[in-house]
């Protein structure tokens, strides 16, 4: 797809947690892939606007603006329409990126559509955005009942999490690549991909 083809830029938004605190954590993997998605094409997410931390230029040719909503995760919503309404980008111009407790860890699972799976950033885009039909990048993180969800998603990464994070996030980060210069299809083909160790797919 060639840059000047595109009207509008494709929105690309980690969901995540805004502090010091929450940097680590396992909720936090929509803004760690942001951060690795800026690093490698030099973009500054910086700029402060519609209730998020927001950067502008280019992958692979193609216009983009990244984003961190600040709102904190239950809240996202109100940050992404605002996004959406910014920069006059359409539902289907959203990529959303975030941590799936129903996925093991290293799990990637890409989709075009689909239900808020009870995250709740994502119900709060759905109902923000109006629809639930806008690409996706779920990161697993558990694929395990936890006891208590809250306190599992907002602790640290344990040590052999941190010592796999980086493999991690540059897979997630040629994802989101993928979905914007091959198109969904071909990036659900290339990049989903199961937990280390397991024989069949999660859904």
């Amino acid at each position: 797809m060639e840059a000047d083809s595109r009207a509008t830029p494709f929105l690309l938004v980690g969901l995540g947690n805004p502090g010091e605190r929450y940097e680590q954590t396992p909720h936090n993997l929509g803004f760690l892939v942001i951060d690795r998605l800026a690093e490698r094409h030099r973009i500054r997410v910086s700029r402060k606007e519609a209730r998020s931390l927001t950067g502008t230029g280019t992958v692979e040719g193609i216009p983009v603006v990244l984003a961190k909503p600040q709102t904190y995760m239950n809240l996202s919503g109100g940050a992404v329409g605002a996004l959406l309404a910014k920069h006059g980008a359409r539902a289907e111009d959203l990529v959303l990126v975030y941590d799936d407790l129903d996925l093991p860890w290293t799990a990637v699972r890409i989709r075009p559509k689909g239900s808020p799976g009870g995250h709740h950033g994502v119900e709060s885009v759905i109902r923000a955005v109006g629809t639930s039909e806008f690409p996706r990048v779920r990161l697993g993180i558990a694929g395990y009942k936890v006891g208590d969800g809250a306190e599992f998603v907002l602790s640290p990464f344990r040590r052999g999490q941190k010592e796999e994070l980086d493999e991690l996030l540059d897979h997630a980060a040629q994802a989101v690549t993928s979905i914007i210069s091959e198109g969904v299809g071909m990036a659900m083909t290339r990049f989903n991909r199961r937990a280390r160790g397991k024989q069949t797919e999660e859904e």
